[in-house]
């Protein structure tokens, strides 16, 4: 495809996003496909000679987008939201048709030096002090895992990456039961072990992790021959919401030198919001911090910011020079991809940019604060209804419910097939959880053209559904 042909299709995908957002409403949240149902329709193998665009585009829609869970929805209420501005959007398609491949600055100097500024921009609206640099990483899954890494090298003594970690002593890495399933994945790739991954307790309405344990546990694992490495601290769990007391954390860990990892993957976007810091309080202490604008700032995935308080330690562990990726007669520029697990690395920073100025931090703050409010009234809504209860504390937006019916039937049962009923209906989606061991679902508004008639449907659906399984 070439020239004009090119200028057509990009035009006709261009006319058919702009359909197709407007016309989410009338679409159901959750795909009603069976499993092997979109693959059945597809061709076992590639075609041989190439085929006309509008056979291709025209299979797309009559094939793939029924099979489709409508992310940008404005009634998907669950996981967390993975929000696609129409801006980051056209961003997205700049740096797609630009096809750069930003891993040096030398490979292209505006992709490195708009990842600086933008990051710090971000820096700067969620509150964190100067100092503080930072990288785009594709996932908190990834920015976690150079955390674990950096804690390593640096218990090891920054030997771990020449002499490998036969013979070594047992590293340990503390953190809740609330965390994501990321930081368990990142234990076990960096060698550490899912087994000296140690939980500490947690308590009151936020869950959060008791330092008084993890202080005993650090102590507890020095005198059994264990290194401590680092602490993971929780600030908005995907379960509940969970927040623990960063500050708290902090001082127990620094005081035995470990290594501080903050996953705010999702709560971290609503720091732009300076009335919601107090739930991360003491996070300019942390050594490494992550949060995404992928879900709650309106940036197309993938797009994780991972600020680190210094970055020694991480370029220590990750950077790598070989004489093909030096750029020569150029000093103190940042090449991220020493940054980075990934030596490739898109032009991520553009929709970032485009966001923050198309929207502004007020326009953002405003989405988010709007998100909180209707959600926290929703979860007192139904708190107040006959027969149902909250399961955990509403955490920003945030809360998860059950439902007795009143008849003795098993709860779990019961909370599934309410969750299927919801769902099959196809005017919302929500989520399961658990919570001190029992079902429950979980709500959470995010999604950027979500409004508060959507909530208050969701309510209205949520009630109706469980009175009717009653």
């Amino acid at each position: 495809m070439k020239g004009e042909a090119f200028r057509h299709w990009a035009l006709v995908a261009a006319n058919w996003a702009a359909d197709y957002r407007t016309g989410l409403r009338d679409r159901p949240v959750r795909a009603g496909t069976k499993p092997g149902e979109i693959a059945a329709q597809l061709p076992r193998s590639a075609p041989e000679e190439a085929e006309p665009m509008v056979d291709i585009f025209a299979d797309f829609e009559r094939i793939l987008v029924p099979g489709m869970t409508h992310w940008q929805h404005p009634r998907f209420f669950a996981y967390f939201p993975a929000n696609a501005s129409p801006a980051s959007v056209i961003g997205e398609f700049l740096s797609s048709a630009m096809g750069a491949q930003c891993l040096l600055w030398q490979t292209s100097p505006a992709a490195t030096e708009l990842e600086m500024v933008a990051l710090d921009w971000l820096r700067q609206a969620v509150g964190l002090p100067e100092g503080f640099s930072g990288v785009i990483q594709d996932s908190a899954s990834s920015a976690t895992l150079c955390a674990f890494l950096t804690m390593r090298e640096r218990a090891l003594g920054f030997t771990g990456n020449r002499t490998g970690l036969s013979g070594r002593p047992q590293l340990r890495v503390y953190t809740s039961s609330e965390v994501h399933t990321s930081i368990d994945r990142a234990a076990w790739f960096c060698g550490i072990g899912d087994d000296n991954l140690v939980r500490i307790p947690t308590h009151g309405p936020l869950r959060s992790m008791v330092p008084q344990a993890l202080e005993a546990a650090i102590q507890a694992d020095k005198a059994a021959g264990f290194v401590p490495a680092g602490v993971v601290a929780c600030v908005g769990g995907t379960s509940t919401g969970a927040m623990d007391d960063v500050k708290a954390v902090v001082e127990v860990a620094h005081r035995h030198g470990l290594f501080v990892h903050v996953d705010a993957a999702w709560a971290g976007a609503a720091m732009v919001c300076p009335e919601f810091r107090s739930l991360w309080a003491g996070v300019e202490q942390a050594d490494s911090i992550v949060l995404n604008p992928h879900k709650w700032l309106g940036v197309q995935f993938d797009c994780s910011a991972h600020f680190l308080r210094s970055a020694d330690d991480h370029l220590a562990t990750l950077a790598i020079h070989p004489e093909y990726l030096k750029t020569h007669a150029h000093d103190g520029i940042v090449n991220f991809s020493e940054w980075t697990i990934q030596l490739g690395r898109r032009f991520r920073a553009l929709k970032l940019w485009f966001v923050l100025r198309a929207h502004g931090l007020e326009g953002l703050r405003q989405m988010i604060r709007n998100h909180v409010g209707w959600a926290q009234a929703l979860a007192a809504r139904i708190a107040a209804e006959p027969g149902f209860a909250l399961a955990s504390t509403p955490v920003l937006s945030l809360f998860s419910f059950r439902h007795d019916p009143g008849d003795g039937r098993d709860g779990d049962a019961h909370m599934l097939a309410l969750l299927q009923a919801i769902n099959d209906g196809g005017q919302l989606y929500l989520t399961p959880t658990r919570v001190d061991g029992r079902l429950a679902i979980r709500f959470q508004a995010g999604t950027m053209d979500a409004t508060e008639a959507d909530v208050d449907a969701a309510f209205h659906i949520i009630r109706d559904t469980a009175c009717a399984l009653s």
